[in-house]
């Protein structure tokens, strides 16, 4: 195979790739272009196809309007997989805090933006260094879901 075309498919598999970016304090996101409620759509099936459990959907600018505020649109989406969270508890009690897992999709100026937290950090937040959990695998997981529901 010849460079040009190596190079051509190596470009288009990296321009495929989400594009997941850190902020501060270990909360991680992904921009999708496309509309709420097809991010909305393509991460409730995302969650279901990894065979995790979807427990509720927060919609908070429903919640707001109910008190004549108003949000754009801000679903928190809690859902988990018990085999990856209960260790986690095991180690530190305290990561019932942040379990289940979150994801939140919310409409910016930018487009739809997702955001989740880093089990890195969140493993750091709760000092689970001494224990041997499947970090890597749940940061895959989530980036995976991020990038289904973005549509990448």
């Amino acid at each position: 195979m010849s460079r040009a075309v190596i190079g051509a498919a190596l470009g288009l598999l990296l321009a495929a790739a989400p594009v997941v970016q850190a902020e501060t304090h270990g909360v991680m996101h992904l921009e999708s272009d496309d509309a709420f409620e097809r991010v909305d759509q393509r991460l409730r099936a995302a969650i279901e196809e990894k065979g995790l459990t979807l427990m509720t959907v927060v919609d908070h600018a429903a919640n707001a309007q109910r008190v004549d505020l108003a949000l754009p649109p801000t679903r928190t989406f809690v859902f988990g997989n018990p085999a990856a969270g209960t260790p986690m508890m095991q180690c530190q009690g305290s990561m019932a805090l942040d379990l289940p897992q979150k994801m939140v999709v919310r409409e910016t100026d930018e487009g739809v933006r997702l955001e989740w937290n880093s089990p890195h950090y969140l493993a750091e937040r709760h000092g689970l260094e001494g224990c041997e959990l499947p970090l890597e695998k749940i940061d895959g997981v989530l980036e995976g879901l991020a990038g289904a529901a973005a549509g990448r």
